[in-house]
This record gives C-alpha cells, structure tokens and sequence, in this order.
C-alpha cells in the first residue's frame, strides 16, 4: 500500500450529511451563504483573530491580499516556498526580489531583507515555511523602518503554536490555504486574516467582482469567492481539530525518535510548528544523496516530497532576476539540494514510521 507524505483528513461522513441536507433545504450554494458566514465566525473564534475572509484557494487570496494594500515595484520574498508565492507578484505586476533563508527555521532571513531595499520596494512578502514561525518581530521592525506593507503566506501554518500564540495577527494580512493537503482543509480553499473591519470589508469586495450591492461595483475585483460545500465540510472538521494536531505531534515525536540515531540526516524541532511538515535534510555526512533515499522510499512505495526543490528561482520565469542567482541563496540552494519531507498526518500509523525510518537506516 502506497504511503504519501500526506493524507487530507475528512470527518465522519454521518457528521457531514446534516450540513449537506442543510445547503440543499436552502439551495443556496455558494456567494457568502450560511455555511460561508457561520465558517468564518468560527475561524475567528479558533484562531483568535478578528476578521476572516474565506476564498477559493490561498492563491486567489494572495492575489487578492496584494491588490488590497495597493502593493507596487519591488517585493521582497523567499525562493524556498511553493510557486505560488511568488506566481501572486507576477500576476499583480510586481517584481519578486528574492533573499536568502536561515539555516535552522529555513524561513526568509530578515539580515537580508534591510540589505535587498531599494527605493523601489513597497512589501515584504514572507512565508511561514513549514508552520514555523518567521521572525515577525524583526520583519516588523524593518517595515517600520522603511514604510512597507507586511503579507505573510501562511499556508501551513493553520492553528496555534509554541512560539507566538497569535501568529496570525502579524503584519499587514495573512493569507492561509485549506488545500486538500494542509492540516485544516476544505477540498480547496484559503482565507485572509485582515487587521480592521474596513480592509475585510475591503476584501470581500475585491474578491466578489467589486460588488456593493445588487447593482453598484465600485472596483475591479475577481470571483474567490469559497462555496457552501466547502466551508460545510470547513465547520464539519473544526471540531477536531485538536484531536488532528495532537495524531500529528504524536507522528512527528515518534519519527524524532525513530531516527535520531542515523548519522548524516538533520531533524526538524517540534517547538514552534504546527506538525503539518516532517522535513530531513539529507547531509553529505548520510550514505545516500538526497535523491537516491527519494527514489529508495519511492520504490519502497513511499512518496515523499523534495519540498521545495526546485528553488522558486530557479524556475524559468524567475531566472532572470539578478536576485534569483545561486550566489545570491547560498543558503536556500543548499538546503533545497537536501530537504526531504516524510510522509505525515493524523491516520499515519505507528508501524508505517517503523517501516519508513527501517528503510532509511538500511545502508
């Protein structure tokens, strides 16, 4: 049986069939429904933040977080994260201009932040890489400094953690994914995390055409709009969310154990992550490449990810920034060559890690 490095979690069908009885009784199926505004009101509530807008996918809503804050020029981001991030600046017009990481969180160095400012430069745009958390306090101090917007790609990092009990309260916007995937999902879907009542109205504008009301639109605005089904399945899985996160610490500890003993492989730390990710890196000091333990899980039927290899800037449509030079990302160059993540969710079984770590202490 095929093991990947993830698994999406769904609910007990008997517990979504009353909400799914309920969309067809309304037969409202999308456009800010009840499902829609009642999924928000809980995220608020579980994530302690105060204004959630629900969109389609995290894209749309990076998209969409971009256009809101009227970002312009130049936005300093990190080549060590999904395509996306850096996809939502090309279709906003914007030029991506990409830093280094750090070596142990593997998030966007702020050192090299202040260095990248040019007169040019109106955003920040970093990414909570794993669902650890990037140094806000220093990314604030620079935004302060020098007059830019903050947006955090907070993709994978849904959910509390040991660091910063309001993470997501940081910045400008964050921007979160309910992709299939991801810890919390809704099939697909993503969110803005916004810091007024006037910018989520400002939002939900933006991502429903620009419409006020029936027959007045006051901007240019796209459909991200989330349906009904997807937030149903949303409030649906909420409810256990705690029971998910502790499967998923109680894997990702069970792997610390089972392979701290193997020369060569750099392990994550569970302080400060939400478990959504179990990232090795796969050192010059282990017996295989990173590729060739890839391609030994692989034929074992374990389909771990290189994430994320390629860099962003290394892809065709970035390489020609001068930013986007190896020289320029010792640090991220290198750890992309060495990342590996393991399969990990909350139905991963205690006997599937013994099986995966066997194989990978196998000379």
């Amino acid at each position: 049986m095929a093991t990947y490095v993830t698994r999406p979690y769904l609910p007990p069908l008997n517990e979504f069939i009353p909400y799914l009885e309920e969309i067809w009784s309304s037969r409202t199926l999308t456009n800010g429904g009840p499902m829609h505004q009642r999924l928000e009101r809980a995220l608020e509530e579980y994530l302690d933040v105060e204004h959630v807008s629900l969109f389609v996918n995290a894209t749309i809503a990076l998209v969409t977080a971009l256009q809101a804050l009227k970002v312009t020029g130049e936005v300093i981001t990190t080549p060590f994260s999904f395509v996306a991030t850096a996809h939502a600046l090309l279709w906003n017009g914007l030029k991506p201009v990409f830093v280094d990481i750090q070596p142990d969180s593997l998030n966007i160095d702020p050192e090299r932040i202040e260095a990248a400012i040019t007169p040019a430069t109106s955003a920040i745009l970093a990414v909570h890489v794993y669902g650890r958390p990037a140094d806000t306090a220093k990314i604030q101090a620079i935004a302060e400094r020098h007059g830019l917007r903050i947006i955090y790609d907070a993709a994978h990092a849904f959910g509390p953690t040991d660091l910063y009990r309001n993470l997501l309260a940081q910045g400008d916007m964050s921007v979160l994914s309910f992709h299939a995937t991801k810890v919390f999902n809704t099939f697909e879907g993503g969110a803005i995390i916004t810091r007024s009542p006037s910018m989520k109205t400002h939002v939900d504008r933006l991502k429903n055409f620009g419409f006020v009301d029936e027959t007045t639109i006051v901007e240019a605005g796209i459909n991200g709009k989330m349906n009904e089904f997807c937030a149903a399945l949303g409030l649906a899985q909420l409810a256990h969310m705690p029971e998910v996160l502790r499967r998923r610490a109680a894997a990702f500890d069970n792997y610390l154990q089972s392979l701290q003993s193997v020369d060569g492989l750099t392990l994550p730390t569970r302080i400060g992550t939400n478990s959504s990710y179990f990232p090795i890196l796969v050192t010059p000091a282990y017996h295989r490449s990173r590729d060739q333990l890839y391609q030994r899980l692989r034929s074992h039927d374990i389909f771990a990810r290189r994430y994320f290899h390629p860099l962003i800037s290394e892809h065709p449509m970035y390489r020609m920034f001068a930013s986007s030079q190896p020289d320029n990302l010792p640090v991220a160059t290198r750890i992309a060559g060495q990342v590996l993540c393991l399969p990990i969710h909350p139905e991963l079984a205690d006997s599937e890690i013994a099986r995966i770590a066997s194989i990978i202490r196998s000379k």
